[in-house]
């Protein structure tokens, strides 16, 4: 009998010095065990919070998706479990790494364990909580430096709009979706007006803050559905989803007076800029993705043909 106390002790002593959360709730949600992982990390002792109910002591538990799980656990008599991408945390616990640590709270996972009686009944659920802040931040730090590889990936490093590649794809896309659903869809090329004069005149970095303020202008004038990106040199293309190519002109010739308005200062050198655009809506005469590139850019030659700073619909699509 001694032995056993003594080995009761020492079983005690280490489920309260493990570096795991272990608690227990009973049938009305009031903690029954609270070790010391528990105690440091809640600021609440085992005096606490005996006999109180979970969700008075700790309200960011939510109820129903606590209580649906420990119910499941009581009727099933089968573990059940939550990780960090389910749920981030049960107990909203700081993260305890003072210097190293890069989240305000702890990620967690937990276990919930039916804690069977000696007449085999389960009155009582146990709670482990693993604190995986680590591995869920390593995780977070990857899938983010992913998407910003899939972003730069794409993207134009002078402009910041989307490269060739990418928006190349995203017309082969939309070239594809027309043929199933028959919706509008309109592709514009434009092109800035005499833009070796330009370099010529002014340098290449001016030319080139001309290609990043003609950027952003583009990219506050798309909708969300839109698609801009660098064609190559000062050649930029718009994919428009939903619209003709009426429509498309009169997105076009909004750009076209916002650009032909807007100055540009650098370098102590301020000056103005034009730009031409053709417009060329999909439809059943464009074999592909390429020849629509082709119709646009037969349009924006005729644009420039006709003196530049204007804008012009393929005459193959409808006006």
């Amino acid at each position: 009998m001694a032995g056993d106390i003594k080995d009761f002790h020492w079983i005690i002593d280490m489920l309260s010095s493990i570096d795991v959360g272990i608690t227990a709730i009973d049938r009305d949600y009031s903690i029954q065990t609270w070790n010391n992982f528990m105690h440091n990390h809640s600021g609440f002792s085992f005096d606490q919070v005996y006999g109180k109910n979970i969700f008075e002591i700790f309200p960011e538990v939510p109820q129903d998706w606590f209580t649906r799980k420990v119910e499941s656990v009581f009727l099933l008599q089968n573990q059940a479990f939550s990780t960090w991408k389910q749920r981030p945390y049960l107990f909203k616990f700081k993260d305890y790494r003072p210097i190293s640590g890069t989240s305000e709270f702890m990620y967690q996972n937990v276990t919930f364990i039916p804690l069977v009686s000696p007449d085999t009944s389960v009155n009582h659920v146990g709670l482990n909580i693993f604190d995986v802040t680590d591995i869920a931040v390593s995780e977070l730090n990857l899938e983010k430096a992913n998407l910003e590889l899939s972003r730069l990936s794409r993207t134009d490093g002078l402009t910041k709009l989307n490269n060739r590649t990418y928006w190349e794809e995203c017309l082969a896309t939309e070239f594809s979706r027309n043929i199933r659903t028959h919706i509008p869809v309109s592709l514009i090329l434009l092109d800035i007006d005499h833009f070796k004069k330009v370099n010529d005149s002014y340098g290449h970095l001016t030319g080139d803050e001309v290609l990043r303020h003609l950027s952003v202008i583009l990219t506050k004038s798309i909708r969300s559905i839109d698609t801009a990106g660098r064609y190559g040199g000062e050649e930029f293309a718009i994919i428009l989803p939903g619209s003709n190519a009426s429509n498309a002109k009169i997105f076009a010739e909004r750009l076209r007076k916002a650009i032909e308005a807007h100055q540009v200062n650098f370098n102590q050198q301020s000056l103005r800029f034009t730009i031409s655009l053709g417009i060329a809506e999909l439809d059943e005469s464009i074999a592909n993705h390429k020849a629509w590139i082709e119709c646009a850019d037969t349009a924006l030659y005729e644009s420039k043909e006709k003196g530049r700073n204007r804008s012009t619909i393929f005459k193959g699509t409808s006006d």
